[in-house]
């Protein structure tokens, strides 16, 4: 009898083992299963949030800007980025192409940055580094502006009519085909309104 007892033991003693195994293989498939751009904005259709948002620390030549900038009568691009962010460095070439694209010219889009708790000499040296298709970048050290418009991570891209209403968000980075397929699409059905 004692033989069957030391047999068990071992198995039972793998038994958490195995469990919390599985477990980090559930969460594990969860976490990267799935489609972000179906998470939930509750701010889709609502007004901006009203905000104020000072320039880059040493940046002179690119002002920040409030909501009042977002109710001027035309589309922009509000895109939520930082310098420690490696899918913003990622996705910057296409928002360079963007800010030179005659087609968005033409429909009067404007894009503004959003600087995402960031260091100043940080943010300067990225847009130094990478260009700069901002005609604003508002600096939002704290994050409390991010999470007034449900940022849950950078970069994100937002769309804003021209009466300051939220037509589309965007999360995770742009690249060429989401520009093409989802980004473009909704610029222009916004413009329409």
């Amino acid at each position: 009898m004692s033989e069957t007892v030391q047999r068990r033991i071992p198995w039972l003693a793998l038994l958490p083992l195995l469990f919390f195994c599985a477990l980090a293989g559930l969460f594990l498939v969860r976490l990267y299963s799935g489609d972000p751009q179906k998470l939930p904005s509750a701010l889709i259709g609502k007004p901006v949030p009203q905000f104020a948002l000072p320039a880059v620390e040493g940046s002179n030549n690119t002002p920040g800007f409030s909501q009042a900038e977002l109710t001027s009568g035309h589309v922009t691009l509000v895109n939520i980025f930082a310098s420690w962010c490696v899918p913003c460095r990622d996705e910057h070439p296409v928002l360079m192409q963007m800010a030179k694209d005659e087609k968005l010219r033409a429909m009067d889009v404007k894009i503004f940055g959003l600087n995402y708790k960031d260091d100043p000499a940080n943010a300067r040296g990225f847009i130094t580094q990478y260009g700069n298709p901002y005609e604003r970048i508002g600096a939002d050290r704290s994050g409390r502006t991010g999470i007034e418009w449900g940022v849950y991570g950078v970069p994100e891209t937002f769309v804003v009519r021209g009466n300051g209403t939220i037509a589309y968000k965007h999360i995770g980075p742009l690249t060429p085909e989401s520009l093409r397929d989802k980004l473009m699409p909704e610029i222009e059905k916004a413009a329409q309104n």
